[in-house]
């Protein structure tokens, strides 16, 4: 099967603006590179991934992604998210894909082994793997076989809406719990969270 993973990034100085009261801009962008950087580092240890492409207004995360020879688009303006990820997924179809990941660059406890749960989970298609979010409303990530299964929906509440429409294709979903694929770093309880968890390794 040959799959690719998309990775939307934001621009690193303005993502992470629910941590404004927390870390400074400063802080806010380091924070953001080194998640970009860790998902790259996770999913260009996989054999079964073909490809990832990094779709981002950002020069500097698109830099960073083709350092680690990712493939990128650069988007112009501001486009809403799903129809980024719509662009790029035409972008990828062009090359016979059969499947495609879309994962966000803000899973900081993100493993080679959580990818190959979501891959293992989408063996039979048509297929649509979603894992949700901790809360089980968003989509921390969205598996699908073929591509272009779904259209995308992502925002609040998404995981219910990919789940529906999973359903309404005909395609058989299947959902992935995992704490370490629940937990996207977005409020300043997401970042306490991780920093107990860091306390709690060493």
């Amino acid at each position: 099967m040959t799959l690719w993973a998309i990775v939307p990034v934001k621009p690193l100085r303005r993502g992470k603006s629910r941590l404004a009261g927390t870390l400074t801009e400063d802080e806010r962008t380091a924070l953001n590179q080194e998640l970009l950087e860790h998902t790259l580092k996770v999913l260009s240890t996989l054999k079964e991934l073909d490809q990832v492409l990094v779709v981002s207004r950002d020069p500097q995360a698109l830099t960073i992604a083709r350092n680690h020879g990712a493939r990128t688009v650069q988007e112009d303006g501001q486009p809403h998210l799903n129809t980024a990820l719509a662009r790029a997924t035409v972008m990828a179809q062009v090359h016979s894909i059969r499947g495609i990941l879309v994962l966000p660059a803000d899973l900081p406890l993100l493993t080679h082994d959580d990818v190959l749960a979501l891959i293992d989970r989408a063996a039979k298609p048509p297929v649509v793997v979603i894992a949700p979010d901790r809360h089980g409303k968003g989509t921390n990530a969205l598996l699908m076989v073929p591509s272009g299964q779904i259209e995308y929906d992502f925002g609040e509440g998404s995981f219910q809406r990919h789940c529906d429409r999973a359903i309404k294709s005909g395609a058989r979903l299947e959902i992935v719990e995992l704490p370490s694929l629940g937990l996207d770093l977005d409020l300043p309880e997401d970042l306490e969270m991780i920093r107990k968890l860091e306390a709690l390794k060493t």
